[in-house]
């Protein structure tokens, strides 16, 4: 099999203690006119009061959007838009969660090209650069500060939707883990779940064709030498301090080695892709309204069992970058790796079945079927899903029960799957 390198990214990343307060000078250098997204708790803050003066003292006007809710709500792109479009901003910056970096990146469409955000869901709809966006992440977990796409909830369907186009990728990033320092245990526990969940799916996800039309074609490329780089990176930086950052927020060393690994989870989803964990989660969250990162981790181990057959030197890869010992077998590390990402989660107090998230026991079904229409996250995993085999992997996290995913998939199994290794 030839090699295939595949990998996109901001124009330039700073990452480390203290880089916020570059932020003056980044911004400046690409605009004098800055739209400011984040949520009404950072807004209330002093280092976001920090921030701003940092803005004006560089010379930059700024614009502010402090109302943005989890899980964007469609409507809030559009208003956002709206209320910014007065002032004109030559570049937008979004300080927060994954939330507040996905709002701003989708308002930059919004401002460059009109129209609304319905207009560009999918891949590859935005038709062309946006106005520059810097992203100055706060937690350690969507890796959105790097990536191509930009999640939203629309009340018109049922799983969220998303915008996904190279041109969304920010122009900066600014990844200082000093604003992540006590940050509180369940949020660190879903943020981190949800960055372990991009790594490994990102390192376990479809290898395509190495065409030379691949890149152009596709927003999510699949697994290759690049985005497998920084999978396996991710990997042990978060096996490594996900449970110190969780049990001691103060400990900063942890907090610097999570986001360096939400990093790279970043870019490695956003040229590889996600995959099962992440199509079914989305019904999930619809229907119990827990956080995303909540809902991938509880799902992570399944998947991971579900896709072992197709994926075991990955998986013993991931093994490997956990601690395991690397004179085991092939198979033996596979396991073990599962186990590890299982009993990492659980040490963190993620719900080890959907059960214990409050999925009803008669929406099994119906939580596959939604899952089926993830159709770039299914087509991405490693092995063919159809929806019984989606509902395969549903019943046994919500049974507990792994070892059932080690027996075939009940018939009609995975003839005509939406997907493809």
């Amino acid at each position: 099999m030839s090699m295939l390198g595949i990998l996109r990214s901001p124009r330039q990343v700073l990452f480390g203690a203290g880089q916020r307060h570059a932020l003056g000078s980044v911004v400046s250098a690409l605009g004098s006119r800055a739209l400011v997204c984040t949520d009404a708790r950072f807004g209330a803050t002093s280092e976001f009061a920090h921030l701003l003066r940092l803005l004006a003292d560089s010379g930059v006007e700024v614009t502010t959007f402090a109302e943005v809710e989890p899980d964007v709500p469609v409507h809030q792109v559009t208003r956002c838009a709206e209320l910014a479009a007065a002032a004109e901003p030559d570049v937008v910056v979004g300080m927060g969660g994954g939330s507040c970096l996905d709002l701003a990146k989708a308002v930059a469409v919004l401002l460059t090209h009109g129209g609304t955000p319905a207009d560009y869901y999918g891949e590859l709809r935005v038709p062309g650069p946006v106005v520059p966006v810097v992203a100055l992440p706060t937690t350690a977990g969507t890796g959105s500060e790097v990536t191509p796409v930009a999640v939203l909830t629309d009340p018109d369907r049922i799983s969220k939707v998303g915008i996904s186009s190279p041109h969304l990728i920010p122009h900066v990033a600014v990844c200082d883990p000093e604003l992540t320092v006590g940050c509180p245990p369940p949020l660190t526990a879903s943020a981190g779940a949800d960055a372990l969940s991009h790594v490994v799916e990102a390192f376990t996800a479809v290898r395509r064709p190495a065409t030379s039309g691949l890149a152009s074609e596709r927003v999510f490329v699949g697994k290759n030498e690049l985005t497998d780089s920084y999978a396996l990176l991710g990997v042990r930086l978060i096996a490594g301090s996900l449970h110190r950052a969780w049990s001691t927020p103060g400990d900063v060393e942890a907090r610097e080695a999570m986001m360096l690994g939400a990093t790279a989870g970043g870019f490695a989803l956003g040229t590889a892709g996600t995959a099962a964990a992440h199509a079914i989660q989305y019904p999930v969250g619809a229907l119990t309204h827990t956080p995303h990162g909540v809902g991938v981790g509880a799902l992570l181990p399944y998947v991971m069992e579900f896709n072992r057959p197709a994926r075991v030197p990955e998986l013993a890869a991931v093994a490997v970058a956990m601690g395991a010992p690397p004179e085991w077998s092939a198979d033996d590390l596979a396991d073990e790796a599962i186990d590890r990402v299982a009993a990492l989660l659980a040490s963190v107090g993620i719900p080890t079945t959907l059960a214990e998230l409050g999925l009803p026991a008669d929406q099994l079904r119906w939580t596959a079927e939604q899952a089926s229409g993830a159709e770039r996250l299914v087509a991405n995993n490693p092995r063919p899903l159809d929806v019984d085999a989606l509902e395969h992997i549903v019943r046994a996290a919500h049974a507990g029960d792994r070892s059932a995913l080690r027996e075939a998939v009940p018939a009609p199994a995975v003839l005509g799957a939406a997907g493809g290794a």
